[in-house]
């Protein structure tokens, strides 16, 4: 039975729950484009309390007959998160339970819960979508080779997870994964950084993945890029193309590092930045 721990959105015939996998430790320094003493208060003045800290959320969509998990958590590398599978048992859900697995992208935060202590899927009886082009850039061992040692790690994670998967790992591009759930192509963030579209008896829900990293400061200045990002001005011209439909549009969007409580409506105009107004619950 699904617990006051988890916030939950009715998008039409689906369920949608934002469970956490935990957090991990970052530093505002990784930002471009901003003063450290502004990122410092913006968060502040936002009330957040542990400004280095990234949440780490996986969603979890019920209905249909489907049970789809978006994203895996970091499977506690790094000794970061970790949560996800504890909490979906909470939520009433068994990592047996989940048909389908859709992934934004590749980075160890997002794939990390994808195998267990073994190197053996967690998720058994899942099938693996992921974008075409996110995987073409993990797998190809030179260009990596060129790249920093985080990104060579990444890329051998990467590699060891899909292999792992075998024959159950789908590539997508934009296209309906199920019955109302297409993938939504943004990039720059990675080469092929996707969110996913739930559109459903006239109710819609943009799982944006890394739109953002710190929702606060990066909706009121979507200039400001994290170095995670591969292509920061593609990840820049992507936020404010998706921060700006998202405001016009009335669109709720749902993100794996926003914050409690998972959910939340864009406000604002790009001349004087957005901010984000946390949706709770839907009765």
């Amino acid at each position: 039975m699904e617990t006051s721990l988890f916030v939950s959105q009715k998008i039409g015939h689906y369920a949608v729950t934002a469970i956490s996998d935990g957090r991990m430790n970052a530093s505002l320094g990784l930002l471009s484009e901003i003063d450290l003493t502004e990122a410092g208060k913006i968060q502040e003045n936002s009330g957040v309390t542990a400004p280095n800290d990234i949440h780490i959320y996986c969603y979890l969509i019920r209905g249909q007959g489907r049970v789809i998990l978006v994203d895996s958590g970091t499977g506690g590398l790094s000794s970061a998160g970790g949560e996800l599978n504890n909490n979906l048992f909470l939520a009433g859900v068994n990592t047996d339970d989940i048909d389908t697995v859709l992934l934004t992208h590749g980075h160890p935060d997002h794939i990390g819960g994808l195998l267990n202590e073994h190197g053996q899927p967690t998720f058994k009886n899942a099938k693996i979508f992921l974008n075409r082009d996110e995987a073409v850039f993990w797998q190809d061992e030179n260009k990596l080779k060129l790249m920093s040692e985080r990104l060579q790690l990444n890329g051998s994670l990467v590699r060891r997870t899909l292999e792992a998967y075998g024959s159950v790992l789908h590539f997508i591009n934009d296209e309906e994964i199920s019955e109302g759930i297409k993938a939504v192509i943004l990039p720059g963030h990675t080469p092929g950084h996707t969110g996913f579209m739930i559109s459903s008896c006239d109710e819609s829900l943009l799982i944006w993945g890394d739109i953002v990293h710190y929702p606060h400061i990066q909706s009121a200045r979507p200039e400001v890029s994290i170095s995670f990002d591969y292509d920061p001005a593609q990840a820049e011209k992507t936020r404010k193309t998706i921060l700006e439909q998202a405001a016009r549009l009335r669109l709720l969007v749902a993100g794996m590092h926003l914050g409690e409580p998972g959910f939340a409506y864009v406000s604002g105009s790009t001349e004087k930045g957005y901010f984000l107004t946390s949706c709770a619950v839907q009765q």
